[in-house]
């Protein structure tokens, strides 16, 4: 084998130590990915949920007839943010409580 042959081997020699290790760099990467993937799951199971408190009630007149109709929207809108899933049951009944007694 003359100065092509040589070059020839050299060129597959080269080639397939390129293929190797393009294909151990693509699974080390695979494996690093799978691992940060575990992390982020596990840290995830860990989290606690952070809610927001729920907004401080507006103060109210004591009721008098013409506020009927303003304890009856109030009312109202109560139940519409507990069927919207806003507000709890327990939520509702406390809110309730204050706008029937005027607070």
């Amino acid at each position: 084998m003359g100065l092509i042959g040589g070059m020839a081997r050299t060129a597959v020699v080269a080639g397939t130590a390129t293929a190797v290790s393009n294909r151990v760099s693509r699974r080390q990467a695979g494996r690093w990915q799978q691992q940060a993937d575990a992390q982020a799951y596990q840290e995830q199971q860990y989290q606690q949920p952070v809610y927001a408190a729920p907004p401080a009630p507006a103060p109210a007149a004591a009721p008098a007839a013409s506020d009927s109709d303003d304890m009856i929207g109030k009312l109202q809108k109560l139940g519409e943010l507990r069927d919207q899933g806003i507000l709890t049951e327990a939520e509702f009944e406390a809110q309730k409580a204050k706008v029937l007694a005027g607070l």
